[in-house]
Formats: C-alpha cells, structure tokens, sequence
C-alpha cells in the first residue's frame, strides 16, 4: 500500500507540475512573450527602450483649439436685423386720414412682423422691403422713402422684438440647456455659456465643442477663460456642446489597481500615471518591465525608428525604472490618450507560484494516499 502511495503522489506532481507550468494564473504575457511579438522576430510591434531621444520626440500632446477661421470671425452687430427676425413698426402721418391711420388718429402699430426666410418683409403701401442686413435705423428711412411718395411727410419707427434669427443652440453639459439669441451681451462664447447657466461638470475636464457649418473646434473650458483669443465670436447657427473629456490611458499588470483613468487637461508622465494606479506592486512587479503600449502615427514613428515607415505603427515602449536614469527618463515620457500601461511579473513571481502549486499539490496528494490507504 506505501508504494501504491508513493506512486500516487509522485504521478500527481508530475502532472501537476506541468499544469503549474503550462497553465498558472497571472495577469498577462511576460516580457519575453512581448519581446517574441517585435518586429525584428516577425511580430507587428516596435519593442523601443526609452531613451533621451525617444522622451523628445514622442512627447507632444495634441492640443485643442479654434482654427484662424474661428478666430477671426467678426462679432455679430447687436442690430443687424436677421431673417426669423421679429419687428415692430410704429407710423405716423401727418394728415387727418391717412393710408394706415384710421379718422381720428395720427398713428398706427403693425406689430410682429416676421422677416421672412430671404429676408423681406411687406409693409402696406411700401411693398416688399430688403430687411435682413439692415439695422432698425436704416430699415426706418427705407419705409419712410417708400411712404413718401404716398403720404406727407410720414415718421416711422422700427424695433426688435423677437431677436429669432440670431441664435445658437446650447447643449451638453451646461445648467440651461436650450436656442439662445445672439444679443449685446451674449456675443462671445464665455458670455453665451454664462448666459446658459454654466457648465454642470468640474471646469478642469470641460471640453466646449463650437460646430459651425461643415468646421467645428473645440477647447477646454480652463483654457477659454485663460486666453482670451479662444473666446470666439458665437454666429447665428452656432452649435455649442459641453462635454465631458473622454482622454484617458489603461492600466494593467503587476500594480497597485488595474482600471480605465481620465487624462482630464493635465500633461501627465509615466511615473505620475503610475502613482496614480497605487504604483508598482511590490512583491510582484518586475522594474525593468514597464511597458507603455501605444498606436503611433506615421510622422512620430519614424522619428523615433530614424527610418520612414508608412501608416499607423503598434509601438511598446519599455521603461526600466533599475536603470541609473531610469526614473528620470519615465518621468520625462508623457502618457497620451488610449495608451496602455503593463507592467511585467518578476521572473521569481512565476516560480514562487509553481513551487505553491506543487507544494499544495503534495498535500493533495498526501491526502489521497491517505484516502486509499
């Protein structure tokens, strides 16, 4: 019965040591399966030791910001009449029966009139008048010409009530959202968002989007207030959405969580995201296996490699933190948007974990053996 026993738990370990060795649980690929996927051994990966080199040209992020053509539009005149525009017309005339007054009274009202959507709007006697483009003041002496002709010496006034046909549209992530009109007060971007409450999310991952006809450009929020050539000129049309900031990297591996985390507008290096994650894990991290996994465009990827490559290149950048320098360059190489931060098991982690798997196993076995006996 002992050697059945011993036959037992020694068919056992070895059946378990090779499970512990082909099928151990851990939390991705090692550094030499990272390295067997580069490009000199017929992966599609560029496997890249960071260097001083490598810190300069790939550190860039890429910034957010309205185009000249945003820039330099011009601010809408607070008076300049609009198609959707509504207007009120008040005219006198200086006779006792007039074309528009009824007997007995000197004066008439013609309230809500609508510039209609190519401008126009028809006045009795007038007839069809150019009214978009004009301010009230110049529509006035181009009815007063018109009436002329008909009445003595007729007086008119003309005035906004409706501002329709100068608006944008406010969304996202704002207090109020909702069709605002362009009006003395509300011609800038800042002034139309305070306008619509505000934003309702933290100020420092606030991305303001402004589309207007095919174009659109965006900026932080942050960066709208401290500069002013981003507070843009709104124009009728305009759409302005709030947004959350969607930027973010990845960590995985042997550190303290592994999760999804927001870049928000801050530059942030390796060591920074790192800490961010709680760090490398202690009894499990190998510090020469920090790998920074990134798609790569073309013109930065040939930089780096100091050979032209065509396209979208996986790059994974290896930061060895044991290196006399190397916390200098991982705090000097930024982590940019959908990055993946891995890092590597020490070698020993993988050991340990079959030494357990085996040991435990022998225990197993003991009992077994015990059970057949």
């Amino acid at each position: 019965m002992t050697s059945r026993a011993g036959i037992l738990r020694l068919g056992m370990m070895v059946a378990l040591s090779l499970v512990a060795a082909c099928g151990l649980p851990r939390s991705g690929p090692n550094k030499k399966e990272i390295y067997a996927g580069a490009v000199e051994r017929g992966g599609n990966a560029h496997v890249i030791y960071v260097n001083d080199h490598v810190t300069r040209t790939t550190n860039f992020v890429p910034a957010y910001g309205f185009s000249s053509s945003f820039r330099n539009a011009g601010q809408v005149g607070a008076d300049e009449i609009r198609a959707g525009d509504v207007l009120g017309l008040s005219i006198w005339e200086n006779v006792d029966d007039g074309l528009l007054t009824s007997l007995g009274t000197s004066s008439t009202s013609l309230q809500e009139i609508q510039v209609d959507s190519a401008g126009y709007i028809f006045v009795p006697y007038a007839g069809r008048i150019r009214a978009a483009g004009n301010s009230p003041d110049q529509l006035r002496e181009i009815i007063t010409q018109r009436l002329s002709a008909q009445t003595p010496d007729p007086q008119v006034t003309v005035s906004r009530v409706a501002g329709n046909g100068a608006t944008v549209s406010v969304m996202g992530k704002v207090m109020a959202q909702g069709v605002y009109p362009i009006e003395r007060p509300t011609r800038t971007l800042s002034a139309m968002l305070a306008g619509a409450g505000g934003v309702s999310i933290e100020p420092e991952i606030a991305v303001v989007t402004v589309k207007r006809g095919n174009e659109q450009g965006k900026v932080w929020l942050t960066d709208l207030y401290s500069s002013r050539a981003n507070d843009i000129a709104v124009r009728p049309g305009d759409i302005i959405l709030v947004e959350e900031d969607q930027r973010s990297f990845t960590a995985l591996g042997a550190i303290g969580g592994q999760t999804r985390v927001p870049l928000g507008n801050d530059m942030i290096n390796a060591v920074e995201a790192i800490a961010m994650v709680g760090g490398l894990a202690t009894a499990l991290a190998d510090p020469k296996g920090v790998f920074v996994l990134r798609d790569e465009p073309e013109s930065v990827a040939s930089r780096v490699l100091g050979k032209p490559v065509y396209g979208t290149q996986r790059m994974a950048y290896v930061l060895d933190l044991t290196r006399p320098n190397g916390l200098f360059l991982a705090r000097d190489f930024l982590i940019r948007d959908s990055d993946t931060i891995y890092v590597t098991e020490a070698p020993y982690v993988q050991w340990n974990k079959t030494i357990a798997a085996i040991t435990g196993s022998v225990d197993s076995a003991d009992s077994v053996a015990s059970f057949g006996e």
